[in-house]
């Protein structure tokens, strides 16, 4: 892929895949699937309502195969690593895939995926527990709990993603993006990092038919939200750009 966002969160979790397998560990859970069902990406605050906001986690459900469970199977596959993804079982999938959309709407109020949050936390949780197991308090640290959605590639470090514009910066001209329509009239970059990813990729894979195979990640511009796929980029959050 030439995904920016797909690229930006694969490098890290390539290499933490590389250190997870050299400790011997031979399988692991991942939480991909979770922000698609649940509505966890910080531009979902800007859904016009609780139809278009169901509707667009079923697109992202849809198209995982093309950005987060790509990324997960290249990342960890390619150590020999086996990631399973409990949030994407199919009785799973059944159950949140059906709870209503209003029951998933964030706000500035209510935190994104809050209904999943809260099946974590023992204060909201069902009946059951012993009085020893409720002063424990929730099954996570609450400011982990509780904290703001950051997308994986912004979670590893802003510093990564600063790094990586910083390197197309000193890689691909003003002009050669001014003119980016003419060398990419097809889905043509409009950032240097998206513009030194497609010449890698096209580099590499100079088939025209494989552009077809790319699904770029972007948030919904119509919905009054960032293009840039950095959760950071998006008002929401706590320190945007």
């Amino acid at each position: 892929t030439y995904d920016v966002t797909t690229i930006r969160a694969s490098t890290p979790m390539y290499l933490m895949s590389r250190k997870i397998k050299s400790t011997g560990v031979k399988m692991v859970l991942s939480g991909e699937g979770a922000d698609e069902v649940f509505g966890g990406y910080l531009y979902f605050h800007y859904a016009p309502n609780a139809d278009d906001f169901h509707s667009e986690t079923v697109s992202r459900v849809h198209n995982l195969h093309t950005s987060d469970c790509l990324r997960a199977n290249k990342s960890t596959m390619a150590w020999g690593l086996e990631a399973r993804v409990p949030f994407l079982d199919k009785e799973f999938l059944e159950v949140a895939m059906n709870v209503r959309a209003e029951d998933k709407l964030c706000s500035k109020d209510i935190m994104e995926k809050a209904i999943i949050r809260r099946a974590f936390d023992v204060d909201f949780a069902d009946a059951g527990f012993t009085e020893e197991e409720l002063a424990q308090g929730p099954y996570l640290p609450r400011d982990v709990l509780w904290r703001q959605k950051e997308q994986f590639s912004d979670g590893v470090g802003y510093a990564w993603i600063d790094s990586l514009k910083d390197w197309a910066e000193s890689r691909v001209s003003d002009q050669a993006l001014a003119s980016a329509k003419e060398r990419f009239p097809y889905d043509t970059p409009q950032t240097k990092e998206a513009y030194h990813y497609r010449e890698l990729f096209e580099q590499k894979f100079p088939q025209k038919a494989c552009l077809t195979s790319v699904v770029r990640w972007v948030p919904r511009t119509d919905w009054g939200c960032s293009a840039d796929p950095s959760g950071r980029a998006q008002k929401i959050h706590d320190k945007a750009y």
